[in-house]
């Protein structure tokens, strides 16, 4: 399926019926009296985080969207019916923001999440509603007020606990395809990455987390060479971020640790957030160099960048240092939900019993 993380909507919830002017016809009843129902509601058009899509392919060619509107009123006090509402499925991690302004309206951050984004209109009054002591017989009806109706941009950023980023070749795809289930595109030219991949990475029975590759960057990234700026927002909800170096490239004229520092800039340049995020250093093909050269290369490498964060040595490819890698991620992912998680209120009535519970 076509990776789209962006497109444009034009969406209209329905109008509300108009009421109706009705009076009761009846055999022997001169002075029946009003009995003209009111206008249905408009439908209402929804937003569903569908955990089971991963694109906004299904918006890039079906543009509007309209919801049914309410039927009108009706003699012999019928109100109309309401009409049907549509629900629109989007990917967890939806951003839904004006597409004038830009203004971020909504986002869908749980599997299952279910938001009003246009509100239907509501029905107009029939002259039942206008009888009194004084107007017995009223005329009066009002239409239905019209539905809302908005123009949209959606903005998919992928929901993951670890960003992977680096040059083209750095070995990302590699990594990802070593560690978990992902089976990415791998060859040996650049930007063989085209769209974000994500992975499942497990490290044990019920510990888990998700890994996102986005395609690499380059100088000049956060202004959009390479599309960078398209893919590095996918980095933003990622709460670590694995900056993967080639320190074996097969040119030797390149200055890896150039080309590292390149890659910590864009993400200055981008987002200031982003690049305040915790960032580890892989090092990634030693296996490219000798066993006895590994660390004199490793340690000049890590002088000349300036790095002062965790150095993981790795070779994607034989899967070598990813072991100790994975497990310090999933440790460090753990202790931040530790932290974020919410502490245990206990009933102040029961508290004495918890605390005896403890102590026995």
């Amino acid at each position: 399926m076509k990776f789209v993380d962006e497109a444009f909507i034009d969406i209209a919830a329905g109008d509300g019926g108009s009421g109706c002017v009705s009076f009761r016809h009846e055999k022997y009843k001169e002075f029946g009296g009003p009995n003209g129902g009111d206008g249905g509601r408009g439908g209402h058009v929804y937003a569903l985080a569908d955990p089971n899509l991963n694109t906004l392919v299904d918006y890039r060619y079906s543009r509007r969207h309209e919801a049914q509107r309410g039927e009108h009123g009706m003699g012999s006090d019928m109100f109309g019916a309401a009409g049907s509402d549509i629900t629109l499925k989007m990917p967890v991690g939806t951003l839904i923001c004006d597409a004038e302004s830009g203004e971020v309206l909504y986002e869908l951050l749980k599997p299952g999440e279910r938001i009003i984004i246009a509100k239907g209109g509501d029905g107009g009054f029939g002259n039942l509603r206008f009888k009194s002591a004084v107007n017995r017989a009223p005329r009066q009806k009002t239409p239905g007020w019209p539905g809302e109706r908005k123009s949209l941009k959606l903005e998919l950023k992928v929901l993951a606990d670890v960003g992977l980023l680096g040059m083209p070749n750095a070995g990302k795809s590699t990594f990802i395809a070593a560690v978990s289930n992902a089976r990415p595109k791998i060859a040996d030219y650049p930007f063989t990455t085209l769209h974000p991949n994500l992975g499942v990475v497990r490290v044990g029975p019920e510990q888990s987390f998700v890994v996102a590759d986005i395609p690499g960057l380059i100088e000049g990234a956060s202004e959009g060479a390479g599309l960078g700026h398209q893919f590095l927002r996918h980095l933003q909800r990622t709460r670590l971020l694995l900056h993967i170096v080639d320190v074996a490239p097969f040119d030797e004229s390149v200055d890896a640790v150039a080309q590292a520092k390149a890659i910590v800039l864009e993400l200055k340049k981008y987002d200031k957030a982003l690049y305040n995020k915790p960032r580890w250093l892989v090092l990634n093909k030693l296996d490219m160099v000798a066993q006895d050269q590994r660390a004199a290369l490793v340690k000049d490498f890590v002088k000349r960048f300036k790095f002062k964060g965790p150095v993981f040595e790795i070779s994607a490819l034989t899967r070598e240092g990813c072991e100790p890698l994975v497990r310090a991620i999933y440790q460090f992912i753990r202790a931040q939900n530790d932290a974020m998680a919410m502490p245990e209120v206990v009933d102040p009535r029961f508290a004495s019993g918890a605390e005896s519970s403890e102590l026995s």
